[in-house]
């Protein structure tokens, strides 16, 4: 199996996540002792945050981009960004090595074609619900339309990420609001709910919802497993 190079702590929380599916995908199926052979870059994610906040995306492509050839020269044979906002510079770090960076859009829109949708609603970051580089690759590459929350329900939602899952809290009232807005888009006309920040999975689950969940870090992780065993 080949090595999974994963950029992560963006946030730790979301990270683990990963960590723990890559090993219980390599543990299914078998009698034997198996683990996920992975190599982990864990950001310190107050600088990643400060600098979103600055809107300084050159300096975190740089350092993305310094990560991931660290990952590729200890020995992974393909890279993940354990996150979804971060794949705003993920054209950039894919030409700065030559291994695969298996994005995660492009894992997410496989798995929302797959139940024949063809327009889904989208939480996540501001960043990530507001601007081009996600909602523009689903519509340009994959034809799949987008919706996305009002604006005071989207600061509702950055702010729960960023002051409450990233931390590990989860309180019971911000998965009613979260349920509330999924709601709202489904009268919208979402036939699906993508959860596009890795952190809201931790928060809302299928069972809460009668709407498909389309939940990033499992199907990006997911991706990068059966990419890994080729």
């Amino acid at each position: 199996m080949k090595t999974i190079g994963m950029l992560g702590g963006m946030s730790w929380e979301s990270t683990l996540e990963y960590y723990r599916l890559l090993n219980q995908f390599s543990k299914a199926g078998t009698n034997e002792n198996r683990s996920c052979p992975c190599i982990i870059y864990s950001f310190d994610f107050q600088i990643i945050q400060e600098l979103q906040q600055k809107n300084d995306w050159n300096g975190l492509s740089d350092l993305l981009a310094d990560a991931a050839q660290k990952l590729e020269n200890a020995g992974a044979d393909l890279l993940i960004i354990c996150t979804n906002t971060m794949h705003k510079v993920a054209e950039n770090i894919q030409t700065n090595i030559k291994i695969p960076l298996i994005h995660i859009t492009d894992a997410v829109a496989g798995e929302i074609k797959s139940k024949k949708i063809s327009k889904a609603g989208l939480l996540g970051t501001k960043f990530t619900m507001e601007e081009d580089f996600y909602k523009k690759k689903l519509v340009d590459d994959h034809q799949i339309e987008c919706i996305i929350p009002s604006g005071d329900e989207r600061n509702f939602i950055h702010d729960v990420i960023y002051t409450e899952l990233v931390k590990g809290i989860f309180k019971k009232e911000s998965r009613q609001q979260f349920l509330n807005i999924i709601r709202g888009l489904k009268e919208r006309g979402a036939e699906g709910i993508i959860l596009g920040c890795t952190e809201i999975p931790l928060l809302v689950r299928q069972k809460d919802c009668n709407i498909p969940l389309f939940d990033t870090t499992s199907i990006h992780a997911t991706a990068a497993f059966k990419k890994a065993k080729i």
